[in-house]
């Protein structure tokens, strides 16, 4: 007999609201035989049925749901799950020369697995227990979806560890170059699989450094945290007369000069190594005033615990970035911090820019691109803010 897990009373509000996560501390009874990473079915209190899911007693989230039918997930199941998430993407108009999320996790009925496509290449994650055992009839899946060239794992993410599993990278089918070129926005970027950010790139912020361009306005631009410089790359194709991208990473800016020379860019892409918070106060103390910055740090925050130290870092770094835009200029700041909420990162910003001492206006406020979805059953799949502050002149 499979896993069979009773919720105790009041406990299924949000499941049946479609929240896929089960915790273990809702649990009134469990019972059956199997192994972490089995099915299990979830019922209610009083019996009722509510959908099954792969169980992992490692985990706080002891089931995640992705079935609510009498489905079984062999690889038809796979096959049409898979895609009916990426037929979303088409009717969207994402094409995959310019690279998309094809499943994103929990919003596409899939929890704990990743897929993003890259031409004729796909890079996953598989984050859960349930998912890594089921990994051959998955790829098997994605093989008969797409038709791949070559598919990687991109299983190094800490995530795993907390259900059980080891950080790995590994070609999962095919022998290719893991290193690929996609065009976004008109520009081309190298994307690799292999040892880039993510999955090798950010996709999350394609629709966002298209929106930049009309803030550019011919001016001089300042990359903060630039990574492989896709706001960058963007900036200088709207006629930014400077671009510089700067990151602590010499190899991320290695990858900037790349493409920068991949679309023409080499004389209007400058690249600088160093710590941003470091840089913005040279630049104030130098008086070097740019009519845009662009702050796009990492997380600084993975936890609730997190928060609060996180919300002074983003207030500290984004007081100091205003101080350097030219009056009449544009701050475009965001955050990946799933803890900071809107409002927070809002507040925070009110903060900033008191710290600063300039009067600033929200001009424009976006979230992460349509092909990272998010759940209305629950916001922990909504986690990108992105702002863009006008600096008034007085």
């Amino acid at each position: 007999m499979p896993y069979r897990v009773l919720l105790k009373k009041n406990e299924e509000k949000r499941i049946l609201q479609g929240h896929p996560w089960v915790y273990a501390n809702e649990v009134l009874e469990i019972s059956g035989e199997g192994r972490n990473g089995d099915l299990a079915e979830v019922f209610t209190c009083d019996g009722k049925y509510i959908g099954k899911g792969y169980l992992n007693h490692l985990s706080k989230i002891l089931v995640r749901i992705f079935i609510r039918d009498g489905s079984v997930p062999d690889e038809d199941f796979y096959v049409n799950r898979i895609s009916y998430a990426d037929s979303l993407r088409q009717r969207l108009g994402y094409s995959p020369e310019a690279g998309y999320r094809a499943v994103f996790g929990e919003s596409d009925g899939l929890p704990g697995l990743i897929v993003d496509r890259y031409g004729d290449l796909l890079c996953v994650q598989m984050l859960t227990l349930g998912v890594e055992k089921n990994k051959d009839v998955i790829v098997s899946a994605l093989k008969k979806v797409y038709s791949p060239r070559g598919i990687y794992a991109r299983n190094d993410v800490s995530v795993r560890e907390k259900e059980g599993l080891k950080l790995t990278k590994e070609k999962l089918f095919g022998d290719f170059d893991p290193v690929t070129t996609i065009t976004e926005n008109g520009i081309k970027m190298r994307v690799d699989l292999e040892n880039g950010q993510k999955t090798g790139y950010f996709l999350d912020q394609k629709e966002n450094r298209y929106a930049l361009r009309r803030y550019v306005l011919g001016g001089s631009v300042l990359d903060c945290f630039s990574n492989v410089g896709g706001f960058s790359m963007n900036a200088a194709a709207a006629g930014a007369s400077e671009v510089v991208a700067a990151d602590i990473s010499e190899r991320a800016l290695d990858e900037v000069r790349l493409n920068a020379e991949l679309n023409g860019f080499e004389g209007k892409v400058k690249t600088l190594c160093g710590d941003v918070f470091d840089l913005l106060k040279n630049y104030r103390r130098e008086g070097k005033f740019f009519d845009l910055v662009i702050l796009d740090p990492p997380a600084f925050c993975k936890s609730r615990g997190d928060v609060k130290n996180a919300l002074r870092g983003y207030r500290d770094v984004n007081a100091a970035g205003l101080a350097v835009v030219r009056p009449g200029g544009f701050l475009v700041t965001s955050s990946c911090s799933h803890f900071v909420t809107f409002d927070m990162f809002e507040n925070m910003l009110r903060e900033a820019s008191a710290a600063s001492g300039k009067t600033v206006r929200v001009v424009e406020t976006r979230t992460q691109a349509p092909d990272h979805a998010s759940m209305l059953a629950g916001d922990e799949s909504t986690y990108l803010k992105f702002f863009v502050l006008a600096v008034d002149q007085t």
